[in-house]
């Protein structure tokens, strides 16, 4: 079987969730399925992967970069830390990554190479029967980590066709924090109902979902019970080298790009423009729309430094700190125009 269509291994779901609760962005978390996908689990002296620089740009959605800014990047990758549990109750703790390389070939190319830790090699290696494999173009469209970890959490029960999760639980392995979406209805509006349209649209399986077993005080949804199945339209397989094409051809339409679309300040709004309020939003659980956080990333521009702001990575974990302090201070007191008072901090940090 091709490389570019081989199946990528999921590893231990307590690794996973641990992954998931580490703020990894969307980008990342699919440049680590496309970093298992090219790895032969049988040879651990694949464990090195090197990505022609032009493919790491596409992958991770980057425009224009420089040293600076790949330093930031890479970086992120490497500070990604795993937490293993032990049978006494106890972890151990480790970086997923060890070691990035970026530089030139022999012909003058530009490359990211990339290096496991030794410490998560049996992560990714040693696999036994607690793995399951689903083919890396079913997932690349997928456009939040909501999304692409809901897409995993379901295909492993894909040949059992249900699966039971109480709420709890389904918040952990989604990496959304209890104080964020503390009504079951927003949960539903903004987490389960996107993903369950997103999955149905873009991948190879669908899934319906129902309250499970008894329910709390005042009639709370404790759990759901999840019903999968095969989706019998889904007929457009991406493959990795098709996903890449696309995303390559759009950074360099970017390059040509003089601003067709406009924000509503009248800001570019090119593809890597786009991307990157499209990554704030996701900062924000997808609450505000686009325009919002326009006006979001504009009071961060005005009243922050360029080292937050001028960073994806960097202004999507400090927006998203700022929107969960937001939810923290919501539940003591209730906050009637979120908008606004997610400005107002904002504005407050840049005084």
């Amino acid at each position: 079987m091709p490389q570019i269509q081989r199946a990528y291994l999921v590893k231990k779901r307590n690794v996973l969730n641990e992954l998931r609760s580490n703020n990894m962005t969307l980008q990342e978390l699919r440049f680590f399925s496309i970093y298992l996908s090219k790895i032969n689990p049988q040879n651990v002296n694949t464990r090195v992967v090197r990505f022609p620089m032009e493919d790491f740009k596409a992958i991770m959605e980057l425009g224009r970069v420089d040293i600076k800014y790949m330093k930031s990047v890479t970086n992120s990758l490497l500070g990604k830390v795993v937490n293993v549990p032990d049978e006494k109750g106890g972890y151990t703790g480790f970086q997923l990554f060890k070691e990035c390389t970026v530089s030139k070939d022999d012909n003058g190319e530009w490359f990211v190479e990339i290096d496991a830790h030794d410490k998560a090699l049996p992560l990714m290696f040693e696999f036994k029967t607690r793995y399951f494999s689903y083919q890396l173009w079913n997932a690349l469209r997928l456009r939040s980590s909501n999304q692409l970890r809901m897409y995993e959490i379901l295909k492993q029960y894909e040949k059992i066709g249900t699966r039971i999760l109480g709420i709890d639980e389904l918040r952990e392995l989604l990496g959304v924090a209890k104080i964020e979406y503390p009504r079951f209805g927003d949960f539903k509006n903004r987490v389960l109902d996107a993903c369950q349209q997103a999955l149905t649209e873009i991948t190879d399986i669908k899934f319906t979902y129902e309250p499970y077993g008894k329910r709390g005080k005042g009639g709370k949804i404790l759990a759901l019970k999840f019903t999968i199945e095969k989706n019998e339209d889904y007929t457009d397989q991406l493959t990795l080298y098709e996903f890449i094409e696309e995303r390559r051809n759009e950074s360099e339409g970017l390059v040509q790009d003089t601003g067709q679309e406009q924000g509503v300040d009248g800001i570019n709004a090119s593809t890597e423009y786009r991307e990157k309020i499209e990554l704030l939003m996701e900062a924000c659980g997808n609450e505000f729309s686009f325009n919002e956080i326009v006006v979001i990333f504009n009071e961060m521009r005005d009243k922050l430094p360029y080292d937050i702001w001028g960073e994806s990575i960097k202004c999507f974990d400090y927006l998203s700190d700022k929107y969960r302090e937001m939810i923290m201070r919501n539940e003591k007191n209730k906050i009637k125009h979120r908008f606004s008072y997610l400005r107002s901090i904002i504005g407050k940090d840049g005084q």
